[in-house]
């Protein structure tokens, strides 16, 4: 008997600096869907939206057993392993840090996403942040995580303005690049594609 539904998504997988975030939820068995209702994919929400989304997310792993985790992989690792290596592994590592227990949880992922194949109860659905409430609360949960971190690296790399396009290939981003090159946490692998 599967007693979990595990939503994941990833946000940051096109951009030209930063790393690629894995959101995990984790659902406990009899949950209330109805806690998640009017949620939409992060890419539909406003950034506020977005925020307001997360404190619920916090709420509900305070008042409802509801358990996340969030993990990054760096631009250094998208670069030596490719994207959808760097993707799986955050994949993998958010299932642990949650121990989540194979034989009695059910996996909802995003796009051509996948997990680890000894979760053999797994599905993968196309636009799945779309139509389904655990894998929208995941990609809420990577995206307000990677922007946040992306606000710090603002501050450490000023000149790139990472606050504002959060490492994605914006023609201002562009521009920046062109006058000053790469900094450490651009993804050399990608730069070919977009510059």
């Amino acid at each position: 008997m599967r007693r979990h539904i595990i939503g994941i998504d990833e946000a940051g997988r096109g951009p030209l600096a930063g790393p690629v975030a894995v959101g995990v939820v984790l659902f406990p068995e009899r949950f209330d869907w109805r806690l998640l209702r009017g949620i939409k994919d992060s890419k539909q929400l406003t950034p506020d939206a977005r925020e307001a989304w997360y404190a619920n997310l916090l709420m509900l792993r305070r008042e409802y057993d509801v358990q996340f985790a969030v993990s990054f992989s760096s631009a250094r690792v998208i670069d030596a392993r490719g994207i959808v290596p760097a993707v799986f592994a955050g994949i993998t590592r958010s299932l642990a840090r949650l121990e989540a227990d194979p034989r009695h949880s059910e996996l909802l992922l995003d796009g051509a996403l996948h997990a680890p194949a000894h979760f053999t109860h797994q599905r993968t659905i196309i636009r799945g942040d779309e139509t389904e409430p655990a894998i929208a609360l995941a990609s809420i949960a990577a995206k307000v995580r990677r922007d946040r971190l992306m606000r710090r690296y603002a501050l450490q790399f000023p000149a790139y303005n990472f606050d504002l396009h959060k490492g994605y290939g914006t023609k201002a981003h562009r521009e920046v690049f062109k006058r000053l090159g790469p900094c450490p946490i651009h993804r050399q692998s990608f730069l070919r594609k977009w510059i």
